[in-house]
């Protein structure tokens, strides 16, 4: 990464389906894709009067990107290359294996994508059904053979830990179903239970199972990946060397993002800012919002999700001045 630029993501707010865990914000109505390409593309010419920094990293979450069509993809792509200078940039893409089909890897390649994050979660047929996924394990067998012909080499799997039903077992068939396809990152989350979802409403209904299995899940992955040669270079997230996510290690280097779309987040210049959560209001024109914030406690906080942990040499870099003592002393109970 490229000290003082910037990083965009892109929140995308369309799903086909509603995964009864999420709680991230998107609608299954897709009637306003084209306002809501249009409201982006208006956003980023907005912000690039505003912010005087190169873009090395994009990333395009949700939602699932994966249901816009390879032109919408494209000519949000387009908007930010006309929009801000570009630096050689990591561009990734959030992927249903459900949806490969529907997309063009050979244009969105030409145009820069050379990362895919796929919403894998399990390689447990009977998991994927209770998590409501859309995919089988076949597809995503099909969307890492499709990504990597078209020379797209840098794929992420996600896996869910503390799926009802998940044992041991399925978490080893996962790794070494990464492996055997040649799967250089992945990223480990721990199902919660968020209010407002099906998941939430159907407590009773669902064996879940309590923290302590849950931490034992987490502790087996990270053990298992260890072994198999990913490096664990963030709580979430393993890779191969020189695969890490470079957009991601933006958030925990507190380095400068832009979040564009509805509920998408930003940090620039040490200040936090959001959209709402809401779609409509995004494509009239809404208001950012702003959060409080603290730099330095939140370099610390960020800095110790890392393998890298913090330095006083990375403090005075970021903000000028030696790292404070009071955190030592903090330490010392632990």
């Amino acid at each position: 990464m490229v000290k003082n630029s910037l990083g965009i993501y892109i929140h995308v707010p369309f799903c086909a389906s509603k995964c009864p865990y999420c709680d991230f914000y998107s609608l299954t109505d897709r009637t306003f894709v084209r306002d809501y390409v249009s409201a982006v593309c208006r956003e980023l010419k907005f912000w690039s009067k505003k912010i005087d920094k190169p873009v090395d990293t994009i990333y395009f979450g949700g939602g699932t990107p994966s249901i816009l069509s390879s032109e919408n993809i494209i000519r949000i792509l387009d908007s930010i290359r006309n929009n801000f200078k570009i630096l050689d940039p990591e561009i990734t893409m959030e992927i249903n294996p459900a949806d490969t089909e529907f997309l063009d890897f050979e244009k969105l390649k030409n145009f820069g994508l050379n990362r895919v994050s796929l919403g894998a979660q399990s390689v447990n047929g009977s998991q994927l059904r209770i998590l409501g996924r859309r995919h089988g394990v076949d597809d995503i067998k099909k969307s890492i053979n499709l990504t990597k012909s078209c020379g797209i080499e840098n794929i992420s799997l996600d896996i869910i830990l503390g799926v009802p039903e998940q044992k041991n077992k399925d978490i080893e068939d996962f790794v070494n179903f990464c492996i055997y396809n040649g799967v250089p990152h992945i990223s480990a989350y721990i199902l919660k239970i968020e209010k407002s979802t099906p998941y939430y409403f159907n407590k009773t209904g669902l064996k879940f199972w309590g923290d302590d299995k849950i931490a034992d899940f987490y502790d087996y992955t990270c053990e298992l990946l260890r072994d198999s040669g990913y490096i664990h270079y963030e709580i979430s997230n393993f890779s191969k060397d020189g695969f890490e996510s470079k957009h991601n290690l933006k958030y925990w280097f507190l380095d400068d993002y832009l979040g564009i779309g509805p509920s998408a987040h930003s940090f620039v210049g040490g200040k936090r800012f959001y959209y709402p959560r809401d779609l409509k209001k995004f494509i009239n024109k809404a208001l950012i919002k702003y959060e409080k914030t603290d730099p330095e406690k939140e370099f610390v906080m960020l800095g110790l999700r890392t393998k890298y942990g913090i330095s006083d040499e990375r403090f005075k870099e970021k903000f000028g001045y030696n790292f404070p003592k009071i955190y030592y002393e903090r330490a010392k109970k632990f």
